[in-house]
């Protein structure tokens, strides 16, 4: 392999790339959340009337979906990079996985939206409880983003907390609070309608410390626990 095209796929190797990705998908999901939530009611029986006074809104939040998965999918993978050799099977699996069902349930529950939103101007949906489209359209977009995509998002700070605990390549105490707040996830996401935010608030906590780390100068080799 060419100096030039080495010196590039070490580069693209380094932590500092696997931080920056890790905090454009936090800055861009707590921007798509607070997006959702201040134009969406949290009541899925909702009678649709921000399809008409919110839509500009969702629209912008629907279209940065793709960037904040690229950047999850670009975090995910220099992390397993970072872990090399020392990559459990079975963590590196669940911790995969979840990552990935999290990102699919997530682009469902954003199609199902933006079909809403495309269709809403040449249709009855608009202002109106009684239409089946809306109401099914609402609860299955609902029941996606709510039961099963923020259960792989707890699913995903579990695994990784744990590949955390067993590789060293953040503090302990990190993979603590990944513990505390996927519990939340997990048990209280019906009752705070804004538990998903700890999803991006813990990606971006590691990614901070690997940059930070990073910076001073250390390497991304893992530390023994």
């Amino acid at each position: 392999m060419p100096r030039d095209e080495t010196a590039m796929y070490s580069h693209l190797r380094t932590p500092r790339a696997a931080a920056v990705a890790g905090i454009v998908f936090s800055i861009l999901l707590v921007i798509i959340f607070w997006v959702f939530r201040s134009a969406v009611p949290a009541d899925p029986l909702d009678p649709g009337t921000w399809l008409a006074s919110g839509s500009r809104s969702v629209a912008l939040a629907l279209n940065l979906i793709p960037f904040a998965g690229i950047a999850f999918l670009w975090f995910i993978g220099v992390l397993r990079d970072r872990l090399g050799p020392k990559e459990d099977r079975f963590f590196a699996t669940v911790f995969l996985g979840s990552g990935l069902l999290f990102l699919a349930t997530l682009f469902v529950a954003a199609t199902v939206v933006g079909a809403l939103l495309l269709v809403a101007p040449s249709t009855e949906l608009t202002g109106t409880t009684t239409a089946p489209t809306f109401r099914f359209g609402r609860a299955a977009a609902y029941i996606l983003f709510n039961v099963y995509a923020i259960k792989m998002a707890g699913v995903f700070m579990i695994s990784t907390s744990t590949v955390v605990i067993y590789t060293g390549i953040a503090p302990r105490w990190m993979a603590g609070i990944g513990y505390a707040l996927a519990a939340l996830v997990l048990l209280g996401s019906f009752y705070f309608n804004w538990s998903i935010m700890v999803l991006p608030i813990w990606v971006l906590l590691i990614s901070v410390h690997i940059l930070i780390e990073n910076l001073h100068g250390r390497d991304g080799s893992l530390r023994q626990p």
